[in-house]
């Protein structure tokens, strides 16, 4: 992921009924410009996330949309994600490089640390993510970030940041203006009281008329 203009970043519910939510991707990543998808399941076994990965990678990849696994470097190589997210108590940096590859993504999440952040960036880390911005209901956030720290992590660093926690179409402006080079969303998608495909639509206005006011 290279640094640009900020871009879309999904991340699936922590529960995700097929075929529903295979029509849902499909529609959200082909209404427009989509750069990620995450695939971040909660209290599901391992064989489920497989089935449903089966499933969805294909989807995403076919658009040009890389695919990260939450927390699980073993499960992101085996199932043929572009790499892995990882939080600060799940695998270490190292051990997600190891399982992903050189060419392979690792995100980092740093909450709201720059400590963290300038760590992960020395460690090798693809990009760096910080949050909670705004109240979630996806997961109860360890942090809250305030958009500060976006803006001097672009002063300092070439390193893409991702953004993440209750982002919507309406609060997004202010993290786009201050640096973020992702929005990564859950519900703010696949809650869209239009639906997925009117919500990709809405939050790529919503980045471009922030990004030349």
């Amino acid at each position: 992921m290279p640094a640009s203009a900020c871009r879309l970043y999904l991340v699936t519910p922590p529960r995700v009924e097929l075929p529903a939510f295979a029509d849902a991707l499909s529609a959200a990543v082909d209404a427009d410009d989509v750069a990620c998808l995450q695939i971040r399941l909660k209290d599901v076994d391992d064989d489920e996330i497989r089935r449903i990965s089966q499933v969805l990678v294909p989807i995403a990849q076919a658009r040009d949309v890389a695919v990260l696994m939450n927390d699980r470097p073993d499960l992101a190589a085996e199932t043929g994600c572009d790499g892995v997210h990882i939080g600060q108590d799940d695998a270490t940096y190292a051990e997600a490089r190891r399982a992903v590859g050189a060419n392979g993504i690792v995100g980092v999440t740093c909450h709201n640390s720059r400590h963290l952040a300038v760590e992960a960036g020395e460690a090798g880390a693809d990009y760096v993510a910080f949050g909670a911005f705004f109240p979630t209901g996806t997961k109860i956030a360890k942090t809250a970030a305030d958009p500060s720290i976006l803006e001097w992590w672009s002063d300092i660093a070439t390193l893409p940041c991702v953004a993440i926690g209750g982002i919507t179409v309406e609060n997004c402006p202010a993290l786009v203006r201050a640096g973020a080079d992702f929005l990564a969303v859950v519900g703010g998608v696949w809650n869209h009281a239009e639906g997925p495909a009117a919500a990709v639509r809405a939050f790529n206005r919503a980045i471009a008329e922030a990004a030349d006011a």
